[in-house]
């Protein structure tokens, strides 16, 4: 039965400029790392840093990641790599998809770490500002599975059906969930979640970066319960579905200790920046200096003023008194000039 509605899959995930490969899956994934990086840089501004702090620090997070999710793919389904009649380079072929976001998540973490370690700034006030900009990062690269046409979930009749036409690798030809969909939407709604939730109760010390990764669990795990690639299972589950649902515990039992540990938010974020300074315009705080001279001259001038006419009053006062008692001296010897005569 022909379709009516479906969502068609790209007739290819790479086009070539000339020798030069362009493939949908890294333009996905450089894409959502420019979003994370811009809304990472606004939040951070926002908290109180830096502009720039959070390219540099992702300058050592986003190669860790990388490196951290194929890790994840590769460990997890390693007989694609090393069962028999497998090449072990492909291992290497990142383009080809594979990135695990547990793996990219958990070494990510420790190129920030680093980052953060060389500036002196604390790494969950850090992870707090980039955590939704993580989350639209997820949503742009699940993009990538949809242009290499794979993790699509069980066979539908639905409008919105993904329709994969490619047969490599052991794919059907059919219609089936688009998973990538699924779960690029709900990383959206995770972003705006955080959002929200760090405007209404000021979440700090972590716990924006722990309430996205228990939204985005929750999401995943349903969602990988619908997906039909090869997986290993653990009693009857999905090796990732077990993954989601323990980092899950972890993230809410960060955040309850967290809470009554360190409640609040921290009040400095970078050094060196000093609580209420305005870093987006740097001209601020040269023209803070001039307006500060010029107010403390002026006050310098009004005070020396005042204190020259207060002078002049006492000289005034006592050219008064003088002429006085000149007077006075006058008339006594005019009264004994009169009294001799």
């Amino acid at each position: 039965m022909e379709e009516l509605a479906y969502i068609p899959s790209p007739s290819r995930g790479v086009i070539h400029l000339g020798p030069i490969p362009l493939r949908g899956y890294a333009f996905c994934i450089i894409i959502g790392v420019f979003v994370a990086v811009w809304l990472g840089n606004k939040r951070w501004i926002a908290r109180g840093g830096r502009a720039g702090t959070v390219a540099d620090i992702a300058v050592w997070a986003v190669p860790f990641g990388l490196v951290g999710g194929r890790l994840y793919h590769v460990i997890t389904d390693y007989e694609l790599y090393f069962s028999a009649g497998r090449d072990w380079v492909d291992a290497f072929k990142v383009w080809q998809g594979g990135l695990g976001i547990w793996g990219a998540i958990a070494l990510g973490a420790v190129g920030a770490w680093i980052g953060c370690r060389r500036r002196g700034i604390p790494l969950p006030a850090y992870a707090d500002a980039i955590a939704p900009g993580i989350a639209l990062a997820q949503a742009c690269g699940r993009w990538g599975n949809w242009f290499n046409q794979e993790l699509y979930g069980r066979e539908t009749h639905l409008p919105w059906a993904l329709h994969i036409t490619s047969s490599e690798g052991g794919r059907v030809p059919g219609y089936y969930h688009p998973t990538f969909l699924y779960e690029s939407l709900w990383c959206i709604g995770v972003a705006f979640l955080v959002m929200w939730a760090d405007r209404r109760f000021t979440l700090g010390h972590g716990r924006a970066f722990a309430l996205y990764v228990a939204a985005y669990c929750v999401g995943r795990g349903w969602i990988e319960y619908m997906r039909v690639d090869d997986a290993h299972h653990i009693l009857g589950l999905r090796l990732n579905d077990w993954t989601a649902m323990i980092v899950f515990l972890l993230a809410v039992l960060y955040m309850v200790l967290s809470a009554k540990k360190r409640p609040g938010r921290e009040t400095v974020v970078e050094p060196g920046v000093p609580d209420g300074e305005d870093v987006s315009d740097g001209e601020a705080d040269g023209a803070g200096e001039t307006d500060g001279a010029g107010e403390a001259g002026g006050a310098g001038a009004a005070v020396e003023a005042e204190a020259s006419g207060d002078g002049a009053e006492a000289g005034a006062k006592d050219a008064d008194t003088d002429a006085d008692e000149a007077k006075d001296e006058v008339k006594d010897e005019a009264g004994s000039g009169t009294k001799k005569s």
